[in-house]
Parts: C-alpha cells; sequence; structure tokens
C-alpha cells in the first residue's frame, strides 16, 4: 500500500475524531445549560433565590446558604423534581444556629415516699452534678433518678434563682410536684390540716427569689363538723355569720352571695368541711339567708336539716307569711323550717288568721295566707292547679297553728269560688269568706252563693261583690258571623291571599295573611262559613273552575293546620262565573283572581197564602177522613 494512502485514511479518522469531539463538547455543554437553567428557574419561582446553582457534566451543583436546615433539604428536593436526584451535589450551608430562638428551660421535680425525679431541660452552663446533689440533701432517704437533659443555649438571669429556690423548699415538702422555670415556680402538695397549709403557704412566700412568681396549690383534708352549722344575723341592715360552713367550692360561693345581697358587708370565712347532711346545702342556706333579707331583720340558724328562723321584732306579719311560705315551698325535701315571729312586748290582741288568692287579669293565681300544715297546702296547690292551670299558679301559704277545724274546706271553697271569676280576690278568715272582682258568668253571684250555702252551711257569713262585664264574657264577646265575615274582608282588603302562577298552594306571602284570618275564626267560634274560590277567564272554562276549588281546598287545609274549628267551613270553587272586574286589563284579571269568605245563611222558607175558604175546606176533609177510618174500625170489629 502507498504511503499516500496511509495518510489518507490516518486523515480521515483524524477528521471524524475532530468532530466526534466537538459533537460530545457541544451536546455537554447543552446538557449542562438545559440543566442548570431548569433547575435555576424552578427554585427562584418557589421563592428560593438565595441557592447558587452550577453545572458540570451531568453534575449539578447547588450552593448558597439556607436559613434553616428544614429550608436547605426543601432546596434539595424542589431540584430533585427537575433532575435525577443522583446528579445533584449539595454544597448548601446553613444559617447560624446563634439567631436561632433558644429553647425553654424547665424542670418537673416529683418528689414522694418512694423517690424523687427530675425530669427536664437545663441549660448546659448547670452544674449537674451539684444540682443532683444538692437535691439529694434536701430530700434524705430518697432515691434520686435524674432525667434531665442539656442545651447549650443562654439562659435567662433568674434561671439560677428559680431552680435554686425549687431545690432549697423540697425539704418543707416529702410530697410534692415542683415546676420551674426561669421566671415562675409551681408547687403542688397537701398540708396535714389547714392550719399548716396556712403557715406553710406563708413561709413559702416570704422565700421567692425578686423576678419570679410563685403559683401554690396546697390541699389538705378537710374537717368534720357534727353538726353541721351555719348561723346568720341581720341587723340594722348589717349582716354577719357567728359560723358558716360548706360542702364545696360552689356551695360556698351561693351562700357568700347571698350574704352578700343580705347585708353582709365584710369579708367573710366559710371553710370546706365534711359532714353536710345534703347536697342540696348550698341551695337550703341561700334560700335562707335571701328570705332573712326579705324581711330585714333577724336570725336563721342550720343544725343539719334542721333550720330556725327567728324574724326581728315588729316585721309585718303579711310579709312574714308571704316570705316564710314561699321558703317552706322551696326548701329542699330533707330540711324542715321552723319560723318564729316575735310577739312586741306592748302588742295589741294577734290579728287573725288570714288565707288569700288573687287572680290577674293575665290568669295568674297567687296564693299566699296559712294553712294548716304542709299536706293541706300541698292540696290547696293541686286544687288550685287542677283548677287553673299549673304553670300560672304560685303558692307561697305558710304552714300556722291554732287554726278553725274547718279551715282547709273553706280555703278549698275560697279557691273554687275564685273560679268563676275573671280577675279578682278570694279573703279566706276564721268566721268570713270574701270574694271580690269581675267576671264573666251573668249568674256567677248566685252560683257563687248558692256553692258557699251548699258546702259551708246555710248560716255561713260570707260576702261577694262579684261585677259582671260583658267584655269578659265569652259567649256575648263573640263576635256575630256578620261582623267575622267583615274582618276578614278588612284583612283581605290590604293584602290578598296569593299562590304561584298556576299552582294551588299559598305562597310566603299568603301564609301570613292566614295568620290573621285564623285568629278571627278563633275568636268568632264555629260559624257555617263558605271559602269561595275565583279566577280569570283565561283558559278553559272547566280547568279554571277545578284550579278555583283546588286553591279554595288549600286555604281551608291552611286553616286546619293552625288549628281553626272547619267542622263548618267548606271550600268551594267558582271558576270564571263571578268576575268582580273586567277581564279585559291585567286589573281586572288581577282582581278576579280572589279568595272570599262568605257566612252562610240560612234560605228563607217562601209564605204561602191561605183564603179562609180553604182553611174550612181543609177542615172538612180532615173530618171526613176520620169518620172514615171510624167506621173502618167498627166493621172490622163486627167481623171479629
Amino acid at each position: 500500500m502507498r504511503l499516500s494512502s496511509i495518510f489518507a485514511i490516518l486523515g480521515t479518522f483524524f477528521l471524524a475524531f475532530v468532530l466526534c469531539l466537538f459533537a460530545a463538547r457541544f451536546s455537554v455543554q447543552v446538557i449542562e445549560e438545559g440543566s442548570r437553567n431548569a433547575v435555576r428557574d424552578t427554585l427562584d419561582e418557589r421563592g428560593m433565590t438565595w441557592t447558587e446553582v452550577d453545572a458540570d457534566g451531568l453534575q449539578v451543583f447547588l450552593a448558597g446558604t439556607a436559613p434553616s436546615e428544614a429550608t436547605r433539604f426543601r432546596a434539595l428536593s424542589i431540584a430533585g423534581s427537575v433532575v435525577e436526584s443522583a446528579r445533584i451535589i449539595d454544597q448548601m450551608l446553613v444559617a447560624d444556629s446563634a439567631d436561632i430562638a433558644p429553647p425553654r428551660f424547665s424542670v418537673e421535680i416529683l418528689s414522694n415516699d418512694s423517690g424523687l425525679s427530675l425530669i427536664g431541660l437545663i441549660p448546659a452552663e448547670t452544674d449537674r452534678e451539684q444540682l443532683i446533689e444538692d437535691v439529694a440533701k434536701n430530700a434524705p432517704g430518697k432515691e434520686v433518678t435524674d432525667l434531665l437533659e442539656m442545651a447549650d443555649y443562654p439562659h435567662p438571669e433568674t434561671w439560677d434563682d428559680a431552680i435554686g429556690y425549687a431545690v432549697d423548699i423540697l425539704k418543707q415538702m416529702p410530697r410534692t410536684k415542683i415546676s420551674v422555670e426561669a421566671r415562675r415556680v409551681s408547687v403542688v402538695t397537701m398540708a396535714d390540716s389547714h392550719e399548716d397549709k396556712r403557715n406553710l403557704e406563708t413561709q413559702l412566700a416570704r422565700r421567692v427569689p425578686e423576678g419570679v412568681r410563685l403559683s401554690l396549690d396546697i390541699s389538705a383534708p378537710r374537717p368534720v363538723i357534727t353538726p353541721f352549722t351555719l348561723r346568720y344575723l341581720l341587723e340594722d341592715g348589717e349582716g354577719s355569720f357567728d359560723a358558716c360552713a360548706a360542702d364545696t367550692e360552689a356551695a360556698k360561693d351561693r351562700i357568700l352571695a347571698a350574704a352578700g345581697q343580705a347585708g353582709l358587708q365584710q369579708k367573710a370565712q366559710c371553710p370546706l368541711a365534711l359532714g353536710v347532711p345534703s347536697p342540696q346545702w348550698g341551695r337550703a342556706a341561700e334560700l335562707a339567708i335571701g328570705a332573712l333579707g326579705e324581711l330585714g331583720g333577724g336570725s336563721v340558724t342550720f343544725s343539719d336539716a334542721d333550720i330556725a328562723l327567728v324574724a326581728a321584732e315588729g316585721t309585718d306579719e303579711k310579709l312574714y307569711d308571704t316570705v316564710i311560705g314561699r321558703l317552706e315551698t322551696s326548701l329542699p325535701d330533707v330540711f324542715a323550717l321552723k319560723a318564729v315571729l316575735p310577739k312586741p312586748k306592748d302588742a295589741a290582741e294577734e290579728a287573725p288568721p288570714e288565707f288569700v288568692a288573687t287572680l290577674s287579669p293575665e290568669g295568674l293565681v297567687q296564693i299566699r295566707g296559712r294553712v294548716e300544715s304542709a299536706q293541706a297546702r300541698e292540696m290547696v296547690d293541686s286544687f288550685a292547679k287542677a283548677k287553673f292551670s299549673s304553670d300560672v299558679v304560685s303558692t307561697t301559704a305558710r304552714v300556722a297553728e291554732n287554726l278553725p277545724t274547718d279551715w282547709t274546706v273553706r280555703v278549698l271553697t275560697g279557691l273554687e269560688a275564685l273560679a268563676y271569676l275573671s280577675n279578682g280576690a278570694v279573703t279566706v278568715g276564721p268566721e268570713s269568706i270574701a270574694v271580690t272582682g269581675l267576671t264573666g258568668q251573668q249568674d256567677a253571684s248566685a252560683e257563687i252563693s248558692a256553692m258557699f250555702a251548699a258546702k259551708l252551711g246555710e248560716a255561713a257569713d260570707f260576702d261577694i261583690d262579684v261585677n259582671y262585664r260583658e267584655e269578659l264574657d265569652p259567649v256575648a264577646s263573640k263576635p256575630t258571623p256578620e261582623e267575622c265575615e267583615a274582618q276578614i274582608a278588612e284583612v283581605q282588603a290590604d293584602s290578598k291571599i296569593t299562590f304561584e302562577p298556576g299552582e294551588t298552594d299559598v305562597d310566603s306571602n299568603g301564609a301570613q295573611i292566614m295568620d290573621r284570618i285564623a285568629d278571627i275564626l278563633k275568636a268568632c267560634g264555629e260559624i257555617r262559613m263558605e271559602i269561595q274560590g275565583h279566577t280569570d277567564s283565561q283558559g278553559r272554562e272547566v280547568m279554571n273552575q277545578q284550579l278555583s276549588q283546588a286553591r279554595a281546598q288549600s286555604v281551608l287545609n291552611e286553616l286546619r293546620s293552625r288549628r281553626v274549628l272547619t267542622s263548618a267551613i267548606r271550600a268551594k270553587g267558582y271558576g270564571e262565573s263571578d268576575p268582580i272586574a273586567s277581564n279585559d286589563s291585567e286589573e281586572g284579571r288581577e282582581a278576579n283572581r280572589r279568595i272570599e269568605f262568605r257566612v252562610i245563611r240560612p234560605e228563607p222558607i217562601k209564605e204561602q197564602q191561605t183564603t179562609l175558604e180553604a182553611l174550612e175546606e181543609e177542615a172538612l176533609n180532615e173530618t171526613d177522613a176520620a169518620g172514615g177510618d171510624a167506621e173502618q174500625e167498627t166493621g172490622t170489629d163486627e167481623q171479629n
């Protein structure tokens, strides 16, 4: 082979090598630029503008200072979503940790009979060994378990004072939990008695370092009080406790609040204790102290479930009866009340006993005065609730002694008389009964008089001053059917019952009118009435009649849903047959689409005039017919 051929071949291979090298370098540059730009753009879009991106071949280098370790990791994750993670070289730094806020140093010291434990995080500057040694010295004989962790961060100036104070007070409390922070020490422990608790609180409070707050939760066993006692005095508007006890914090708050409203001006102690006769102690004390405040003076004493209330001398007797009666009926079942109203030394003869029941125009019944016994009071209350309603009767009658033997009968008879009134009062005394008020029954006075005579005897002394008022008469005060029709027409003059186009159900606007119409019909009572449905002339006549009938029936159903008596009310559709305006205009058609309420009046009987001759002929015919019947009967007898 000639030399020139060899050189030609070598030249061809060299040229191919150069071209391949150039193509490879170009490809690498394209890959590098593409990877660098893609990663750079993606990081910028995600807010990672602090990163620096470079590429060398297939490798992508990330540099820069990340604000935190989490941010650095997030940058790696974002870059890994653009190129393969294996191609990423992490050259990023993290910002100096000195700028990060130090952790909250705290220690929990738990001490009990089985040992002592320290749990928490303390500064690295703290002498850990010395701390454990001090703890063991102040808790002799206890095994100290060290579960502390340390962190190399600056700590507040008050940390050493707080931890030193906590360790120092350990020797005073063998069973305790102490929570230590730089500016706060919280202590939870127990004392042997309330006196020890007060002493411990004083000692701990005196030694608190400056800049450190102390929180104490010291519990002590409650004393047992037998009998459980409370005594409250009220004199000249000023109240005071001779003794006070409560079973719970809530009961204590209720008692002190009631005393505050009943004249207590100074701070009072009401310790928690064991031995309470009932969980309702706080409620009973609150009611009794409140009753004493209403009376304006006296004393109330609790000895377990027995309550003695002594009113101040000169207390109004009617006020006393009302307040004591209300208290007797309100006290929980366990408690027994003995109330005393001292007689003034120069007082005249005691006023006769009295029982009063009043009925207000709103229908509320108030019962006060005196009854023979708790059973009699319960009977009177039940009788009144049966006569009137359980939710309108308020009974505050009190039990009294030395009442007439027929007192309960007289009281129940008086309540029965009160039921005849619309409003008024009944006053029962030992010798007489007085009834005064207004009524809607014309014969109420006669009825009451007859009842008194029958139940109390004809010689009974009673005074009846009852006046009839027509407006209170449920029958006489009812409007006539014509007036009801006019009232409904007046309501519809302001706004008419409306329906959705082509529908039969009353719409929301019409529902409000139906409420007003229902109220009128309830006041009118049961009257014969026709609900008439009318339409305009648009559409077929048959369809209009059916639509008007359906709408009239829908109105009737609305009345039924409002509890209106509808047995005498009927619905009828008249379609387009009875227009009240021209159907040539929209206004006229709107007027013709209506619902009307009309009273059904009886049809008059047509009178027939008779002449004298016609009467004589009719009488003669009746005579002849009677004679024929007699002859027929005679013939029949003869045949028999």
